[in-house]
C-alpha cells in the first residue's frame, strides 16, 4: 500500500489537522485571543480521539499514523504547555516537567530504535491519562483567559496538579517498562 494513499486515510488527516493547528494555537494565546485558541484545542483534542476509533473501525490502521499521531500529540502540546508557560498562564515548574518527561522518552525511545530490536512503544493507560490531564489543564487555562471565575481557578490548579502527579506516573511507569523491555532483550540474545 502505498504512503501517500495512507496519508489521504481519514485518521490520518485528523492527525495532519492537529498539526496544521499548532502555528494558529500558539498566536492565539501569545496575541491574546484565548477563546480561538480554547476552540482549537477542543477540536484538536476530539480529534485526537477521533482518530484511533475511525482507523479501528475503518480498518486502516497504518504505519505513518502509528508515528504520526504521537508526534502531532507531542508537539501540540508541547507548543501549548510552553506558550501558556511564557504568557504566565502556566507555571514554570509544570511546562519543564512536562517537557523533560517527553524529550526524556523521544531520547530513550530513538536510543532504543538504534541499539535493539524494538521498534514498537504501545501507549500505556498511564501515558494516555496523562495526555488527557494535560489537555484538560490546557483548555482550563484557556477557559480561565475567557472567564476568570474564581470555580474555573480551583479546577485549573487541580487540573495542574493532576498533570504534574500523571506526568511523573507515566515517566515512572515508562521508565520501568522499558528496563524490564531492555532486560528481556538481553536474555534473548
Amino acid at each position: 500500500m502505498s504512503r501517500l494513499v495512507q496519508v489521504l486515510y481519514p485518521s490520518n488527516q485528523l492527525t495532519l489537522l492537529r498539526l496544521i493547528f499548532i502555528p494558529f494555537i500558539i498566536l492565539s494565546i501569545h496575541y491574546g485571543q484565548p477563546a480561538t485558541a480554547f476552540v482549537l484545542v477542543l477540536i484538536a483534542g476530539i480529534s485526537d480521539a477521533m482518530d484511533g476509533l475511525i482507523a479501528r473501525h475503518l480498518r486502516q490502521q497504518t504505519t505513518i499514523g502509528t508515528f504520526l499521531d504521537p508526534i502531532a500529540d507531542k508537539l501540540l502540546l508541547s507548543a501549548c504547555f510552553v506558550t501558556l508557560g511564557v504568557e504566565r498562564q502556566l507555571p514554570v515548574w509544570l511546562v519543564i516537567l512536562v517537557l523533560s518527561r517527553d524529550g526524556i522518552i523521544l531520547a530513550t525511545g530513538l536510543v532504543m530504535i538504534l541499539t535493539t530490536p524494538i521498534r514498537k512503544f504501545s501507549p500505556s493507560i498511564y501515558g494516555k491519562v496523562n495526555t488527557w490531564a494535560l489537555v484538560l489543564t490546557i483548555l482550563l487555562t484557556l477557559l480561565i483567559a475567557v472567564y476568570p471565575v474564581r470555580e474555573l481557578r480551583w479546577l485549573q490548579q487541580l487540573g495542574i496538579y493532576s498533570a504534574a502527579a500523571f506526568t511523573v506516573i507515566s515517566g515512572l511507569h515508562y521508565a520501568f517498562s522499558t528496563a524490564e523491555r531492555l532486560r528481556g532483550v538481553e536474555r534473548d540474545s
